[in-house]
């Protein structure tokens, strides 16, 4: 992948796989590859609904975070 995609969607989606299959350890290393910051993304994607679970290491729809 060479870039995030910018559908929230298929962020998410991203994301989620990219931190499920160790491609990355964390969020931010994640970012920091994509030359994106963390808030940025979890700001951007609580616009669509989505926030960042720390304890599941990964975006999860809002009431689904648990």
């Amino acid at each position: 992948m060479d870039y995030l995609p910018k559908d929230p969607a298929i962020l998410v989606s991203s994301i989620n796989m990219l931190l499920r299959d160790e491609e990355f350890d964390s969020l931010e290393s994640l970012c920091y590859a994509f030359s994106r910051e963390p808030k940025e993304i979890k700001d951007y994607l609580l616009r669509y609904g989505f926030v960042w679970s720390e304890h599941q290491k990964q975006f999860r729809p809002i009431g689904y975070d648990a």
